[in-house]
């Protein structure tokens, strides 16, 4: 669960947007699919980084490291 303001929020209701507030559906569709992998398999009180997120994707699923670069550029975006 992602948390703004120490509040909980459904990653299913983010939504990226470009700066004049235009949807940009696959990067948020990207995100979704990260943050769902993320909320299975990683323990995020134990993580710093993405580059630590990413480290335990790689050791705990089978996604292939094309996928796990695209979720290193989505988690590296800023909010």
């Amino acid at each position: 669960m992602i948390q703004i303001e120490h509040q909980p929020l459904n990653h299913r209701q983010v939504v990226i947007t470009d700066e004049n507030g235009k949807s940009l559906s696959q990067l948020t569709d990207l995100l979704s699919d990260c943050l769902s992998k993320i909320d299975l398999f990683v323990d995020l009180p134990s993580t710093d980084t993405a580059s630590d997120v990413i480290d335990d994707l790689h050791l705990l699923t089978p996604l292939p490291n094309d996928v796990l670069d695209e979720y290193q550029k989505v988690l590296d975006q800023p909010i």
